[in-house]
């Protein structure tokens, strides 16, 4: 895991449905939210504009059960793969990724 913070305290977290192979969403991690999620099989993240760590679904119930998690052939980026419990944007969508450009 060192190797993964090597860079930078934090590293971006892109979620993906197992099922779909649809991105949900991008989110960053730093050390303790990669552990968490690793113990309890549900993805934790770092919020920036809180500062503070986050449970994906705690007040929502829309949880992310993680399946896999792989490194970027870089070290720097993860790919979070997950069952995803209702739907993953605050904004009622299923994806964050929903605004075509």
């Amino acid at each position: 895991m060192d190797k993964l913070f090597a860079k930078s305290e934090l590293i971006p977290a892109i979620i993906q449905d197992i099922k779909t192979k649809r991105v949900l969403m991008l989110a960053y991690m730093n050390r303790e939210s990669l552990e968490r999620t690793i113990e309890t099989g549900q993805t934790w993240f770092w919020s920036r504009s809180r500062g503070e760590l986050w449970n994906k679904g705690s007040t929502s119930g829309h949880i992310q059960r993680v399946s896999e998690i792989y490194s970027d052939c870089d070290d720097d980026t993860l790919l979070v793969m997950v069952e995803q419990v209702g739907n993953a944007c605050h904004t009622g969508e299923y994806s964050c990724f929903f605004n075509r450009v």
